[in-house]
């Protein structure tokens, strides 16, 4: 376990994309989950679910299966926040169609660990082996909780992230529209002899007038003094 918390604080999470780090993560996992054989990440975004990262065919194969029948372990770890563990799918009674056809598949037994976030669940870390009960043992639990906390920290930083560089986005944009809309005042002032607060007026009932934006009746006014030279 020393190891396995040693190597996920190693992970950089800044400056990466999401799916990069997931997948470093999914690795260290597959590596360090005691009886995991194959790992993947499957992440919830309202009704559709995906796997993100996975180490594995099997992982993923068995992933799919649950996508195609929208049912299964992962995919109630992922929605309702619980761990669900399988310890024999020649006995599981749970999910029938999917254990039906996750058995030719070779998987055995699986853990599905949800990953919390904000106080809900965004998706779950699922381990699969083809032995039976690979995963009864708390160390594996605990290696899974460990694992499924720092995907749910590196979401929340990739978030984090995109809510940053949108607000810079946003505010790119608002300069670039403050600054257009003072150029068109400078020429309305020039041509009609009119104060700032007069030009803007103009500015303003030509917005509404023509029921388009004020950054785009000032850019139309700026493009027109500019074909003129």
């Amino acid at each position: 376990m020393e190891e396995l918390l040693r190597d996920l604080s190693r992970v950089t999470l800044g400056g990466r994309e999401l799916g990069e780090v997931l997948g470093e993560i999914t690795g260290i996992a597959a590596r360090a989950v005691p009886g995991a054989e194959a790992v993947s990440t499957t992440m919830v975004r309202g009704d559709k679910a995906f796997t993100a990262a996975f180490s594995g065919q099997m992982a993923l194969d068995a992933d799919e299966l649950q996508y195609e029948e929208d049912s299964g372990p992962c995919l109630d770890a992922g929605r309702g926040g619980v761990v669900l563990r399988v310890d024999d799918m020649r006995t599981e009674q749970r999910w029938p169609a999917y254990v039906a056809r996750v058995r030719r598949t070779g998987v055995r037994s699986s853990l599905s660990v949800p990953l919390p976030y904000q106080g809900s669940s965004i998706g779950a870390l699922n381990v699969y082996s083809t032995e039976p009960a690979a995963f009864a043992t708390p160390e594996s639990l605990a290696a899974g909780l460990g694992v499924a906390e720092t995907i749910a920290v590196a979401v929340a930083n990739a978030d984090a992230h995109a809510q940053l560089a949108e607000q810079a986005r946003n505010m790119r944009i608002a300069m670039e529209s403050r600054a257009v809309i003072e150029q068109a005042k400078g020429v309305l002032m020039a041509q009609r002899h009119v104060d700032p607060e007069q030009a803007f007026e103009i500015l303003r009932e030509a917005s509404q007038r023509y029921n388009r934006k004020l950054r785009d009746i000032a850019a139309g006014i700026v493009a027109g003094v500019q074909n003129a030279r």
